[in-house]
């Protein structure tokens, strides 16, 4: 059976003797922006920057913590497709949280088709967005 210096920092074990891992860094239910006048707020009185693929609307908030939404243009795909650029979006994003320089932002990401989108393209896709924003600061150590 490992211990818990083989799990690593974010693994805990239970009193049965199970490994459970911890999720450092989480994408919190406050932090989704959900309701409608929220969302039109930021896309009539924010400001946006363009990538290939995708669009970031941000909007200053009085929270302490960013809020966001993952919405798709007309003609996306079908809910399959949509609800997998949803997950993409939203993991990339909870990677990249940690890392941003600014918060109290209502963010809304508008994405547009992309045949095969993984992970790796949409996180440099919303990396490149935040730094054209100012959210981001470019990292010379990252390869």
């Amino acid at each position: 059976m490992k211990n818990q210096e083989e799990c690593g920092a974010a693994a805990k074990f239970t009193e049965q003797g199970a490994i459970r891992f911890e999720r450092k860094f989480r994408f919190l239910r406050k932090e989704h922006l959900k309701r409608r006048k929220d969302i039109q707020a930021v896309f009539k009185h924010g400001k946006y920057w363009t990538g290939q693929g995708a669009k970031l609307f941000i909007l200053k908030n009085s929270l302490e913590y960013n809020r966001i939404c993952l919405t798709f243009s007309r003609g996306f795909g079908n809910a399959v497709q949509r609800n997998r650029a949803r997950r993409l979006g939203r993991e990339a994003y909870r990677l990249i949280q940690p890392r941003l320089l600014h918060s109290g932002h209502d963010l809304v990401l508008l994405v547009f088709p992309e045949d095969h989108a993984s992970l790796a393209t949409r996180a440099r896709q919303l990396e490149f967005l935040f730094f054209k924003a100012g959210l981001l600061q470019y990292d010379n150590n990252k390869v």
